[in-house]
C-alpha cells in the first residue's frame, strides 16, 4: 500500500511578517492620531471606545491591532518618534542648516501643548518616554539625524560648537516648558523663542 503523501516540512526560520492592506494602514493611522488627541485631552482615563469613535473605526478594529491600552499607548509613542525622526530627517538635509536647526525650535514649541500632554500621560501610565525616545531602533535614528543636523549648522559656523545632541534635546524640551509656564502667550513664546535660538548662534552671529 501506497503511503500518503506527506505535507511539505514548514521552512525554519521566523516568517514573513505580511503586510498590511492599504485600508488596515489607514485604520491604524487614523487610531493613532485620534489616540494621541484623546489621550492628551483626557489622560489614560479615556475609555478605548472614545478613541474608535474619533476615528471613525469601530471598536473590534481598534482591539485588533492594539488589544490593551498600554499596547495603544507605546504605539501613539513609536509613531510620533517616527514622525519626528522623518521630519528631522528632512530637516538634516536642508540648504541651510541653522535655518534648519531654528525651524526644528519653532515646529517644537508650536505643537508643544498637545506633546507635553501626551508626554505626561504616557508617563503616568509608565510608559518609559525617555528609554524608547533614546534606545529603540527609531529613538537612535532621530538622534542620528539631530547629530547630522547640529553638526552642519556648527560647521556653517553659524551655530556655537560648544553644544551635543544631549544639549540640543534638553533646550528643545527646555523650551517647550519654559512656554508651557508662560500659559502659551504668544508674546511671551516669541521672546523665549528668540532668546534660545539667540543663544544657540556663534558669538560673531549674534
Amino acid at each position: 500500500m501506497t503511503p500518503p503523501p506527506t505535507a511539505p516540512a514548514e521552512p525554519s526560520g521566523p516568517r514573513a511578517v505580511k503586510p498590511l492592506r492599504v485600508d488596515a494602514r489607514r485604520n491604524r493611522a487614523r487610531v493613532l492620531d485620534a489616540a494621541e488627541a484623546v489621550f492628551a485631552a483626557k489622560g489614560t482615563a479615556a475609555s478605548t471606545e472614545e478613541i474608535a469613535r474619533q476615528a471613525g473605526v469601530g471598536i473590534g478594529t481598534v482591539f485588533r491591532h492594539y488589544p490593551t491600552k498600554e499596547a495603544l499607548l507605546e504605539a501613539v509613542l513609536a509613531d510620533r518618534l517616527r514622525q519626528l525622526a522623518d521630519e528631522v530627517d528632512a530637516l538634516a538635509s536642508a540648504e541651510d542648516p541653522s535655518e534648519a536647526l531654528a525651524s526644528l525650535f519653532t515646529r517644537a514649541v508650536d505643537r508643544a501643548s498637545t506633546k507635553l500632554a501626551l508626554v505626561d500621560t504616557l508617563t503616568a501610565a509608565g510608559v518609559e518616554v525617555t528609554k524608547h525616545a533614546t534606545s529603540s531602533q527609531v529613538g537612535q535614528r532621530l538622534l542620528g539625524a539631530l547629530g547630522t543636523l547640529l553638526t552642519r549648522a556648527q560647521q556653517s559656523g553659524s551655530v556655537r560648537d560648544d553644544i551635543g545632541v544631549t544639549e540640543l534635546i534638553a533646550l528643545l524640551v527646555g523650551t517647550s516648558r519654559a512656554v508651557e509656564q508662560a500659559s502659551w502667550d504668544p508674546l511671551a513664546q516669541a521672546r523665549i523663542l528668540a532668546v534660545v535660538l539667540d543663544g544657540l548662534r556663534a558669538a560673531r552671529h549674534r
